[in-house]
């Protein structure tokens, strides 16, 4: 009688080979393909990934110098449909305008992004919301204030979608929001509303959207 062999136990290898935790923990050293063009750090979203990620989530610890400011919106799918599940990544520099560094991450490429950097998941109806603090522009530059968004579709993609730039900020002036302005995942420039002493803005995200080489 001829025999087959089967391919269950290899498969089964390469699966944790690429999938499985890394050793000391942490996240798998193989995750969602990068799309949309290069992009420094891309990698970063994945390092101290949280093994379960809530819809709303922290950036700023409480306690951190600057004003609160809250960051909430939508996340669809190009026909309008909620996508729940989708991961956002969000970081951004302090007060004054620094990215202040998490000593725990130096060697990995998310010690660039400081330690004002977090995680949100979509929830049922595709909404996710940050806490955090309102950034300052880099210091000695016209670079307005912004926080720095990527998304992973998991099982599918990761990508950088238009930073969230503020349309109160007096250095905001029309050749910057053209430059900023790409319509990666949606419009990134939000109006801020304050409500007793918090900031709100809404950005919403389309995935794909205007996302090159998207799959």
């Amino acid at each position: 009688m001829t025999g087959t062999w089967s391919t269950a136990p290899l498969i089964a290898l390469l699966s944790l080979a690429m999938c499985g935790p890394s050793i000391g923990g942490g996240p798998p050293p193989a995750r969602e393909p990068i799309v949309g063009g290069p992009c420094e750090g891309c990698e970063s979203v994945f390092e101290r990934l949280p093994e379960e990620v809530p819809s709303s989530s922290r950036i700023a610890p409480t306690g951190e110098q600057g004003e609160p400011l809250v960051i909430q919106g939508r996340v669809t799918h190009r026909d309008g449909s909620p996508a729940p599940g989708t991961i956002i990544y969000a970081y951004h520099t302090d007060t004054e305008g620094i990215y202040p560094r998490d000593e725990s991450l130096r060697g990995l490429a998310a010690y660039r992004h400081g330690r004002l950097r977090g995680w949100a998941r979509a929830d049922d109806n595709g909404k996710y919301r940050f806490e955090t603090i309102r950034p300052g522009g880099y210091p000695g530059s016209d670079q307005p204030q912004h926080v720095h968004m990527h998304v992973i579709e998991p099982g599918r993609c990761t990508y950088y979608i238009d930073d969230i730039i503020f349309t109160d900020d007096p250095r905001l002036t029309p050749g910057l929001i053209e430059q900023y302005n790409h319509g990666r995942g949606g419009p990134g420039i939000v109006t801020p509303r304050d409500e007793e002493g918090v900031w709100f803005v809404e950005r919403d995200i389309v995935l794909g959207e205007r996302i090159p080489d998207y799959p």
